[in-house]
């Protein structure tokens, strides 16, 4: 008989939440689609459920029910994204796999004959486990026979559970609590009215009464409960990736031959992603050596493109600043990376905007290829209790058009060191330190405090704006705890 697994990352909005605010673990959490009074709660945690805080309430509502709660919006694309990456990683555990297209987090996978290879379905769905576990996800694994059954044990419990027959699997399914599978709070509330709480009083109610009175959504849930409605599992069908190959006839040690030799790569490469309908957005160069192993070179594109001298331009750029190679090549292999092509109509009368955001974007590509991906970064601010942990840099893909807005007071800038520069110590009492250079203490304001920190490290410190009699207006602290002086930027 074939067996079906359901692995579940429960509340799977909310753990992506607790990674960005590792904080709030402890704390009631709900993601919400609007971090407003009005928005709508679309997931919480196991403290907020027991508080009675459920999807489809308003944030307001939340609040109400307790004042401790924490929520914000995770974005669909964060969501999606993350998705796939989890099933770029289960597909390593079954070549069949289906994620739920309205639930985020829930994935069917093919079992069956898997416990020859593993030995067990246990071991197979304590790998599963083990590998997202690692990631940092919390996971449930459940084996079983039907995608209903499967689902509402793996919505209802944690850890792995493995059923042995579909009557086992059908009496669990019915004493799984009704609130773990509907999400609508009308039809909620009135199952509770009822008296409604599991599946098998669920699965005793007429479908006609429940077609009329509670909608299309709530008919399907109850045909899956009851076996009318069976759906196999309609698994994905990744595309194969676009790859060219050459395995060269001795070791070559010569950019430029390597070049060409890559050039003859490319060009089916990219015909190959005409034919489908795609534009490549990243191409993977990789290099075997004679003795040296394998190396891979990642070359991103300022836009999606099939332009075959712009990306020879960068994959030059990269591998020349590599300036010698190990070892001899002895096979080059090229992977693209690609997205569906996108229908644009050419306009009559082209309008030329006062900055070209392209060129910049091919300026910024050209950089990446040269110096690396690490080299183009913007900052991105986030919370953090001290100055230097108020933003954070990651990688810049495509720049943005500016978005200017008026303001009545021009605002200074204020230039952080990466790392507080400790001062030399002062001879003599006062509060500026010497030691700085053509720079002598002017007019001070503060001090301004900043204290705590007693979930990793403890910290005060006494932050002024210290003016210098040449003009300069420094940003300095004393740490209490150090008993030192710090330089943590400049006002300009």
């Amino acid at each position: 008989m074939d067996r079906m697994a359901c692995v579940n990352l429960p509340v799977f909005p909310v753990q992506l939440l607790l990674r960005r605010h590792p904080d709030w673990g402890k704390q009631p959490v709900a993601v919400v689609a609007a971090d407003t009074p009005q928005g709508m709660i679309l997931a919480v945690n196991e403290a907020a459920r027991s508080l009675r805080i459920l999807p489809g309430m308003r944030y307001a509502a939340g609040l109400s029910l307790a004042g401790s709660l924490r929520a914000a919006a995770v974005p669909p694309q964060e969501i999606a994204k993350m998705v796939a990456s989890l099933g770029r990683r289960l597909r390593s555990f079954s070549p069949r796999i289906e994620p739920a297209v309205d639930e985020p987090g829930v994935f069917w996978l093919d079992a069956s004959g898997l416990e020859r290879l593993y030995g067990s379905l246990s071991r197979w769905a304590g790998h599963i486990r083990s590998d997202l576990r690692q990631a940092g996800f919390s996971v449930t694994v459940v084996v079983g026979f039907s995608r209903f059954g499967t689902y509402a044990l793996a919505k209802a419990k944690r850890g792995i559970i493995v059923l042995r027959s579909v009557e086992e699997e059908q009496v669990a399914a019915q004493q799984v609590p009704l609130d773990r599978l509907v999400r609508e709070p009308e039809t909620r509330q009135l199952l509770e009215k009822l008296g409604i709480q599991t599946v098998g009083q669920f699965i005793d109610l007429p479908s006609e009464g429940i077609a009329q009175r509670l909608g299309p959504t709530a008919l399907q849930l109850h045909q899956l409960a009851a076996g009318r409605l069976r759906w196999p599992l309609q698994a994905e069908r990744p595309p194969s990736p676009a790859m060219q190959q050459l395995v060269l006839d001795y070791p070559e040690i010569n950019l430029g031959r390597l070049m060409a030799a890559i050039e003859q790569l490319l060009h089916p490469l990219l015909q190959m992603l005409a034919q489908r309908g795609r534009v490549l957005t990243e191409v993977q160069v990789r290099l075997r050596f004679d003795r040296g192993g394998d190396h891979m070179e990642r070359i991103r594109p300022a836009a999606p493109t099939r332009e075959a001298r712009q990306l020879l331009d960068l994959i030059r750029l990269r591998l020349y600043a590599i300036l010698k190679l190990p070892d001899g090549v002895v096979e080059i292999s090229l992977v693209g990376r690609s997205i569906a092509a996108k229908l644009e109509q050419p306009r009559l009368l082209g309008s030329r905007p006062k900055r070209d955001l392209a060129a910049a974007n091919r300026a910024l590509a050209r950089v990446r290829a040269e110096f690396g991906d690490e080299a183009v970064v913007f900052a991105r601010l986030r919370e953090g209790h001290l100055p230097e942990g108020r933003f954070i840099w990651e990688p810049l893909d495509t720049l943005a058009a500016p978005r200017p807005c008026n303001v009545e007071t021009r605002r200074l800038i204020r230039r952080i060191q990466a790392h507080p520069i400790p001062l030399p110590r002062p001879a003599a009492d006062g509060w500026i330190p010497p030691g700085l250079p053509r720079e002598s203490a002017g007019r001070a304001f503060g001090p301004y405090i900043v204290s705590g920190g007693w979930w990793r490290r403890w910290v005060h410190r006494e932050y002024y704006f210290a003016e210098s009699q040449t003009g300069a207006m420094l940003w300095v602290y004393y740490d209490r705890i150090r008993q030192r002086w710090f330089l943590q930027g400049r006002v300009e």
